[in-house]
């Protein structure tokens, strides 16, 4: 099972059973689904403490030390949820499965915070969500739908406590399980990073329209930061001499629709009359040797590059050494990336698709190419890296869009003002 997979059958705090009650207390029955065809019925038996104790806000997280998208956006809200307890001197309690046992710590835009890892035990995670409900919890807000029956079964436990639970994509543009979309039609509140996944989601998987609302993710701070020195960070070794396309990403089997074959298979086209252009592919995956033999079928394997286990710093190298970003994917609900790219002053060529189009606008800050026409793909790439001049100018107006519309400040803002409504409603 991934590291995102749906928690079920979730575990009932210490002094219940499945058929045991305790002596005080309310007394509720609820029906779990668990991994075989059967259910099974529990009572649950809770002393609700007083709201007169100090307001607790709850954070699930699935991690928080990656440096996926995923890991990023965790990391953000993290951050916000820590900064807005602490303004307020509110109790608050950030949980993440995957991370290692224990207390761990991070700092996001001098936002110093602290959180208890898991070490992927669902038990240990679940078991500690479910007393967090027990003290007080007057609010909860998941990272991940994927996490969504884990605050299910925290508000089975607690019915007054409000959540939030945040989506990032294409993991809600098809149907979920039965028990992750009852979780998430039960939500106070469901957060989309774009106007698309939230019509996607909120369609789908047949959500109150009213509780679906869109709020878009951040530039990492550290990251503007960097892309704000005047001196740019070196590439890393390996990378080429010459004009430069670059593409970041996870090259997964699982994630072919990221597009980083009609890359390659767009290479030909442009190599026919200008033998410096240089594909770059950053990230890790299990699909690199597909990959590698698709660039030799193509006859283009001395001008694909792949840099892994690249640091941030690098990371940032590459995006200023590059002529053109792109990223032809059918299946980003937002694209931190693209933000990156534009960070930098680079146009952008991405899909036609998902939450792109709200990000990269066509013909301004660069190109929208359907998925999967390469012909298309390949004409953009051309018409950028034969003309300096476009390039430097829409490079400039993606510059100036996530100044004005993705810093972190902006995001943080919004989440709080979200926060404080579920807190006092």
């Amino acid at each position: 099972m991934g590291p995102f997979s749906e928690i079920s059958a979730p575990r009932i705090p210490s002094g219940c059973s499945r058929s045991g009650k305790l002596r005080f207390g309310i007394i509720r029955q609820y029906r779990f689904l668990t991994a075989s065809p059967n259910t099974y019925t529990v009572s649950l038996a809770l002393n609700f403490p007083s709201w007169r104790q100090a307001i607790m806000i709850v954070g699930l997280f699935p991690e928080l030390l990656g440096t996926g998208g995923v890991q990023r956006a965790g990391q953000h809200v993290a951050a916000v949820v820590a900064a807005f307890a602490r303004e307020r001197n509110l109790v608050c309690e950030l949980l993440s499965l995957n991370d290692p046992s224990g207390e761990n710590s991070l700092d996001v835009a001098g936002v110093q915070f602290t959180f208890t890892g898991f070490a992927r035990s669902k038990r240990r995670f679940v078991t500690a969500a479910m007393r967090a409900s027990q003290r007080g919890a007057r609010v909860v807000i998941a990272a991940h739908p994927n996490l969504a029956s884990v605050v299910l079964a925290m508000r089975l436990a607690r019915p007054r406590l409000h959540s939030i639970i945040c989506t990032h994509g294409i993991e809600v543009w098809k149907p979920l399980s039965y028990l992750r979309r009852f979780a998430l039609q039960r939500a106070n509140l469901v957060l989309a990073p774009s106007r698309d996944t939230a019509e996607r989601a909120a369609h789908t998987q047949n959500l109150p329209v009213l509780n679906v609302r869109r709020l878009p993710w951040a530039l990492d701070p550290a990251f503007a930061t960097r892309a704000a020195l005047p001196m740019a960070p070196t590439a890393p070794v390996g990378y080429p001499e010459g004009r430069t396309i670059l593409t970041v990403g996870r090259w997964d089997s699982s994630e072919r629709y990221k597009g980083m074959d009609h890359l390659i298979a767009a290479l030909p086209r442009l190599l026919t009359d200008n033998s410096d252009i240089h594909l770059v592919a950053v990230g890790e995956g299990d699909d690199r040797g597909w990959l590698e033999n698709l660039a030799e079928e193509h006859g283009v394997a001395l001008h694909v590059h792949f840099l892994s286990d690249v640091t941030q710093e690098e990371l940032s190298g590459c995006y200023a050494a590059c002529d053109v970003f792109a990223l032809p994917s059918r299946g980003e609900g937002f694209g931190l990336v693209y933000l990156e790219a534009m960070a930098y002053g680079k146009p952008v060529i991405a899909g036609a698709h998902g939450g792109a189009p709200e990000i990269v606008e066509d013909g301004a800050t660069g190109y929208l190419v359907p998925h999967g026409d390469v012909p298309q793909l390949a004409s953009a790439l051309a018409t950028l890296l034969g003309d300096p001049e476009l390039r430097k100018k829409m490079g400039a107006r993606g510059r100036g869009r996530v100044e004005r519309e993705y810093q972190f400040a902006e995001f943080a803002k919004a989440l709080k003002r979200i926060l404080k409504e579920q807190c006092v409603s």
